[in-house]
């Protein structure tokens, strides 16, 4: 009976992992996509622990959902604000009120 409980489990997390790959390559906005592949790494780590790994799953959930994830997050946000015309200016590019000012021009003298 518990044998039978645990390969439907089995079954389920395969299925489970293959809609969220699936998902994941199907979607076109990013956030979302994040967020899959934090959901796929977390039930990755599941699976590796039924495979009797747990050294594979605690990588997993370490670094491919709790490290990479927030990574994701945080450039995702970056280019959001560089997106929105927010981004910083390089040491060759001027200011709008700078007037042709060049910086390097300003330290030579």
């Amino acid at each position: 009976m518990i044998y039978s409980i645990l390969t439907f489990f089995d079954i389920i997390l395969v299925l489970t992992l293959l809609w969220l790959g699936w998902r994941l390559l199907d979607t076109e906005d990013i956030f979302k996509a994040i967020v899959l592949f934090i959901s796929f790494g977390l039930l990755m780590s599941l699976a590796w622990v039924r495979m009797r790994a747990p050294d594979v799953a605690l990588a997993e959930a370490a670094l491919g959902a709790g490290l990479t994830g927030p990574l994701f997050l945080a450039a995702l946000r970056r280019m959001r604000r560089a997106y929105k015309g927010e981004r910083r200016l390089d040491s060759h590019e001027n200011r709008e009120g700078d007037h042709g000012t060049d910086p390097e021009q300003t330290q030579a003298t």
